[in-house]
């Protein structure tokens, strides 16, 4: 006997799932969407001024093309920038994420003491706000004020110059490595807890030693992790700002152009040009999007393939 065939299924329009989209919805246009949008729109425009700029409506805003962005691009300010960028960028992400590894690395061996201490104790720098760590570190480095110095002192040492010159990479390097090293670890440790015991156990019976399972074994399979860190570690070498602002009143070393966003911070904010501001600001993003995800390209698609 024939069944008869069950009615068709309705489909329904539910609002539920949008109601809770909405409230984020909404701040990502207040606070991200329209910002961006209204910056990208003033790179395009510009003051035009009319004979010596002095009387009413001899100041108009107008069109402007792309003469802000071939300023932008063509400024040397903006290039020196971002040499001293990469410089600081080089030294700062090996030391911090091969720091941030080898701790993930000490805390997940078996026969660890402390490990709850351990993991609280190298997070706890990343909780405090870079501009207090900046200034706690700045004061350690001034020679009149830092301990550090006035032991050397007694010793009949002298300190490096930590606030001028090559000394001024190191000493910003290590801020951004002292307060993101416990960041990277706990992205990294986190992957690391979940690898299953049952890959050790068969590689310890194959004979394997534990620096053989670490090398092996753990950095392989956590190579997700290293990539997201590294992507993490990228963007915000390229976005350094707070660190290199605090300690420019303490030094003479540290321009007002010492990375690209200080150059933004002076161009909108100390000189009122907030036209050249915004379009070196797009810049910035745009080469920013254009390294960060040309790097998961490369390497992004290898090491989660792997995992796949």
């Amino acid at each position: 006997m024939a069944t008869a065939a069950p009615p068709p299924r309705r489909r329904t329009f539910r609002l539920a799932p949008y109601g809770f989209l909405a409230p984020a919805i909404v701040l990502f246009s207040l606070m991200f969407a329209l910002p961006i949008g209204y910056a990208g729109y003033l790179s395009f425009r510009k003051i035009h001024i009319q004979g010596l700029g002095l009387g009413p409506g001899s100041r108009s805003e107008g069109w402007a093309g792309l003469s802000n962005y071939a300023s932008a691009l063509s400024d040397p300010e903006l290039l020196n920038g971002t040499a001293r960028v990469l410089v600081y960028g080089a030294m700062l992400v090996p030391v911090m994420l091969g720091l941030a590894l080898l701790f993930a690395l000490l805390l997940d061996a078996d026969k660890v003491r402390l490990r709850a201490f351990s993991r609280i104790a190298i997070f706890l720098p990343y909780a405090i706000p870079g501009v207090v760590a900046s200034l706690l570190w700045g004061f350690l480095y001034l020679p009149t004020t830092s301990p550090g110095y006035f032991l050397l002192g007694k010793l009949g040492m002298s300190g490096p110059q930590l606030l001028s010159g090559h000394g001024m990479y190191v000493a910003l390097a290590n801020i951004a490595v002292w307060g993101g090293t416990g960041f990277n670890m706990v992205v990294i440790y986190t992957s690391l807890r979940s690898i299953p015991a049952e890959v050790y156990e068969a590689a310890r019976l194959d004979g394997a030693s534990e620096l053989q399972i670490a090398l092996r074994i753990k950095i392989p399979m956590v190579l997700p992790s290293l990539v997201l860190t590294f992507f993490f570690s990228l963007i915000a070498t390229l976005q350094v700002f707070s660190e290199p602002t605090t300690l420019a009143p303490l030094t003479n070393g540290i321009s007002s152009t010492w990375s690209p966003l200080m150059k933004v911070y002076r161009d909108a904010f100390v000189r009122g040009d907030i036209y050249s501001a915004s379009a070196t600001s797009v810049v910035i993003a745009a080469v920013t999007l254009v390294i960060s995800f040309g790097f998961l390209k490369l390497v992004g698609s290898r090491a989660y393939g792997e995992q796949q």
